[in-house]
């Protein structure tokens, strides 16, 4: 082989491996500091979030911790370049009990706060938030069994409205104590209420801490249907949620 042509071809493999790296660095870069895609396992934020659903949180509304850019290594404490959640925000946050997991949840509670809820009705510095009855939530099985259940348009002090849905108002968390809401800390539920593990149970969630938050979920973009993995891309023609594509997070 000539000289000349081993010597082009050894570059072209160089330019290669240097495109391949630097789109991962680019890749890595993109998800530690600005946007970072999660998906949606389980159904404690129905109607708002649906099992197979998938989305952007970003990473950059709350600024950097060591849960969001040194994975989990303590390389500094607190946060840097943030601003404060804001009540009604739909957030990704580390289990405060293990500092891993990865939960997603409402914020209803800011430091300071007290929160309640009495009879199903969520009450935050000891007034009830307001809810409205709308239509049934229908979800569909497998099989084609229809559910039915009671939903609601929450509105939170502030005026920032989202769908809640309710079994019933007699559950095990549809009368709780009053919780203080710690300096730093943040008190989260789940839209789906009879069916979410969050700040009510304090022995499992509890309060967050500011530092344990990983981001604000932005938008949608994707959604397969409850049972339909990603790599199954033969369903997906049949599978694909297309009226939630693109949808914010609300």
């Amino acid at each position: 082989m000539d000289p000349t042509q081993k010597k082009k071809e050894a570059g072209g493999f160089g330019e290669t491996l240097k495109t391949v790296f630097y789109a991962v660095l680019i890749a890595f870069g993109v998800r530690t500091f600005a946007y970072e895609p999660f998906n949606i396992p389980s159904g404690s934020m129905i109607p708002s979030l649906l099992i197979g659903d998938y989305l952007f949180v970003s990473k950059f509304s709350y600024g950097y911790s060591k849960h969001t850019v040194t994975f989990g290594f303590p390389l500094f404490e607190g946060r840097v370049l943030g601003s404060m959640p804001e009540r009604g925000d739909v957030a990704v946050f580390k289990l405060p009990r293990d500092n891993k997991t990865d939960y997603i949840k409402r914020i209803v509670g800011l430091p300071g706060d007290t929160v309640q809820v009495v009879g199903g009705v969520l009450h935050i510095n000891g007034q009830p938030v307001k809810r409205e009855r709308i239509e049934d939530y229908v979800s569909t099985d497998g099989v084609g069994r229809e559910t039915r259940l009671a939903q609601y348009v929450e509105t939170l002090p502030g005026g920032r409205s989202h769908r809640i849905i309710e079994e019933t108002d007699h559950g095990p968390l549809d009368d709780t104590p009053v919780y203080r809401v710690p300096e730093n800390h943040f008190f989260m539920m789940g839209d789906n209420r009879d069916n979410s593990l969050d700040s009510r149970v304090p022995s499992m969630v509890g309060y967050v801490p500011l530092e344990n938050m990983v981001g604000r979920a932005e938008f949608l973009f994707f959604s397969l249907a409850e049972g339909t993995r990603f790599f199954e891309v033969w369903r997906w023609p049949f599978d694909l949620r297309f009226s939630r594509l693109f949808d914010a997070v609300k």
